[in-house]
């Protein structure tokens, strides 16, 4: 193959061919006019012209495995934390219309009954918190959340592209050139747009199956968002599914700690064959441009937009009232914040004996609980 430093320092596309003598000299012009002076034109004598500045040189060219991440990451939710997320900015349309109609049903519904339902609010007596945070969130309404962001996905796409019905596509993931099941894929599977209970049933099965974890559904949103800013596609009904096997397929390799084997997916889906899941999963990886970090603070933004997009669509998280044994459960998960906090005070603040509250911590609870 010629010289090491040879595919290194040249890096300029080949436009036109030239001359083998032509484009030695192009690659050992630096070292030449530094060692040689010039005198040598040849292949041979440019090679053994390299200097130890010039091997360096060349091998400052390579590129780091860090360096090869995408550079431009501002536009991209999935990498940057203070970027908006593509479900939520989607769906915004939907946002005011559906608040609008919440609010006529919620005002009907109460002129017409005096025993309807009432939301229930937090007083300094009753605080009432739902069963799911940032580090363990509810799996059934996690789920539900992520299946609502998909089928905002699919009906608010652009559709100004080229493919199937206006929406750009790649053929792995059409469904009826790879069909999930045996059963005939219908004539108009590229033009009706799924119920979000249709893309719930099917996320839900393949969670209840393999037992996966609701991080990993936060986490198959990612990927997919992802999927969609890198190869610069779209998901629609002719190819939904596929996306979604592949992203919930990833995150469940990555994110959860039960080893999980594609195997295993076949025993869900009794009719799809492995080596079609390795292909899913292989060129799922190369679109993704085999970037499959997710940072805490991108995570944790996905966690509350979806709790957004479920809040704003009737899909809350089930309210209970905190209980005594639910206050000292939190009290302790924080206490080692809490005491991290003492120690910043009393290390940081030395005259504050006079003042009321700062210096004297209590260890009961402040919260009124009956």
């Amino acid at each position: 193959m010629g010289h090491s430093q040879s595919c290194c320092a040249y890096s300029s596309p080949k436009q036109i061919r030239i001359g083998q003598q032509k484009r030695k000299e192009d690659i050992y012009q630096p070292a030449r006019t530094e060692e040689t002076g010039g005198s040598s034109h040849g292949g041979a004598g440019a090679a053994t012209g390299l200097s130890s500045s010039g091997r360096h040189h060349s091998h400052s060219n390579l590129q780091h495995i860090s360096d090869r991440e995408p550079e431009d990451i501002d536009g991209d939710p999935s990498n940057n934390p203070t970027t908006r997320t593509l479900f939520l900015t989607r769906s915004k349309t939907n946002f005011k219309n559906n608040k609008i109609r919440r609010r006529s049903q919620y005002d009907l519904h109460h002129h017409n009954s005096e025993y309807g339902q009432l939301k229930k609010f937090s007083s300094c007596s009753t605080i009432f918190i739902d069963d799911s945070t940032v580090s363990q969130p509810h799996l059934k309404n996690t789920i539900k959340a992520v299946a609502l962001a998909i089928y905002f996905h699919i009906k608010n796409r652009d559709r100004s592209g080229q493919g199937n019905n206006g929406a750009r596509y790649l053929d792995i993931f059409d469904e009826k050139l790879h069909p999930l099941s045996k059963e005939a894929v219908p004539s108009d599977y590229d033009k009706r747009d799924p119920e979000h209970k249709t893309i719930y049933r099917f996320v839900r099965t393949l969670f209840t199956a393999a037992q996966l974890t609701a991080e990993c559904a936060i986490v198959t949103l990612v990927y997919l968002e992802r999927l969609l800013t890198y190869a610069e596609m779209d998901i629609s009904p002719s190819n939904w599914k596929r996306i979604v096997l592949g992203a919930i397929l990833l995150a469940s390799k990555v994110w959860d700690d039960q080893a999980v084997w594609n195997v295993d997916y076949c025993q869900i889906l009794k009719d799809i064959q492995v080596e079609e899941m390795n292909e899913l999963e292989r060129l799922f990886l190369e679109m993704l441009q085999f970037n499959i970090n997710v940072p805490s603070s991108v995570y944790a933004k996905y966690y509350f937009d979806l709790r957004a997009l479920a809040d704003a669509h009737d899909l809350s998280f089930p309210l209970e009232a905190l209980s005594k044994e639910r206050a000292l459960k939190l009290e302790a998960m924080s206490s080692v914040c809490e005491d991290k906090m003492k120690m910043w005070l009393k290390k940081d603040l030395k005259r504050s004996a006079s003042l009321d509250g700062l210096t004297s911590y209590h260890t009961c609870s402040k919260a009124i609980l009956s």
